[in-house]
């Protein structure tokens, strides 16, 4: 099946939908870094942007981030885009279920045997449990039930409180229902970023049958509570052995060799347990086979992998050819086991 096959109606509404949201200034912007990066005519890149956006579904960022600048068609028909992505989950994530993946306090109810980890919800009247909870681990993670890219996730410790029904009325009034014990991350995470808990990746699609992984990417934090780049965190592709394809990177043009903080290589990164991660990840794929096409973010720990969430809208983790120098995408893998 071609990819306008694949769901023609929602490529155009998709289409649609970032016509009506193009920012110019934006565009021009990123434009004029690509071109200045690559040593390109900035009016050359510019057409070739909106081109690629309008005709081969390539999304703006996406075209910096993966430097289709420098790729040529070939190269860039390896790679996986958001738009694509987007038309993937529009088909093969059923809308009845996505609610499950939305919100958190749900998901956690959903697949709580595989979190590995206490949680509770905060409600009216409960400022007493709020408080064994926080004083019996010390530090805790409370989450927004709706959110993405890390917002609405926040790190407190019980020792700094000392109002505890102050400190549960914020919580109902700033909408943080959800409060989890923090996970504790192997050994070989920690060397990297002690500070964050460090989330693995795994792009899957689930056929009914069979899971397939499609990709895996390793996220790095730079001490805050979460790893995604709204708090600088950074990442690096990981190949089927779960190591590291190369230096660390972001959108935001931020190359990493090392971590900025650790000093650690990130090239010579390599995700422990990576046997577990796949059979974990094919179990979690599986509780809800409604939804086929899921980013799964996975935390390795002393005894195993342990489920962070689940994003029906699985986004895109890829190569970046500058700094790996893997000039080809995943696009390929995702054919083969999804047939479009």
């Amino acid at each position: 099946m071609s990819s306008q096959g694949l769901a023609l109606s929602n490529r155009l509404r998709y289409l649609a939908w970032r016509i009506r949201r193009i920012d110019v200034g934006s565009v021009l912007e990123r434009a004029k870094e690509t071109a200045h990066e690559h040593g390109k005519w900035t009016p050359a890149v510019v057409v070739d942007m909106l081109w690629s956006a309008g005709f081969r579904q390539v999304g703006f960022q996406d075209y910096v981030d993966y430097d289709f600048a420098i790729l040529n068609r070939a190269e860039r028909a390896t790679y996986m885009t958001h738009p694509v992505s987007n038309e993937l989950s529009q088909k093969y994530d059923h809308p009845d279920y996505r609610g499950l993946f939305q919100d958190k306090v749900e998901f956690d109810r959903t697949f709580s045997e595989f979190l590995r980890r206490d949680w509770m919800v905060v409600e009216a009247g409960n400022a007493d449990e709020v408080r064994a909870f926080a004083e019996k681990h010390g530090t805790i993670v409370t989450k927004e039930p709706v959110g993405q890219a890390g917002t609405g996730v926040h790190r407190y410790h019980a020792a700094e409180i000392s109002d505890w029904d102050a400190f549960h009325r914020g919580l109902l009034d700033r909408g943080e229902l959800l409060i989890e014990e923090v996970i504790r991350q192997h050994a070989d995470l920690a060397a990297v970023c002690p500070g964050t808990v460090n989330t693995t990746r795994v792009t899957a699609f689930f056929d009914g049958e069979k899971t397939h992984i499609l990709a895996m990417a390793q996220k790095f934090g730079r001490g805050a509570v979460s790893d995604q780049m709204t708090f600088g965190g950074f990442y690096t592709m990981l190949d089927e052995n779960g190591h590291a394809v190369g230096p660390g990177y972001d959108s935001h043009a931020h190359v990493h060799v090392t971590h900025p903080d650790s000093g650690f290589v990130i090239a010579d990164f390599q995700l422990p347990m990576i046997d577990e991660v796949k059979a974990f990840v094919d179990q979690v794929a599986r509780v809800v086979p409604q939804i086929q096409y899921v980013g799964w973010d996975i935390v390795v720990t002393p005894e195993g992998p342990v489920l962070v969430e689940g994003n029906w809208g699985a986004g895109v983790y890829e190569n970046k050819p500058s700094v790996t120098g893997i000039r080809t995408g995943h696009k390929p893998r995702y054919r083969a086991a999804i047939g479009f």
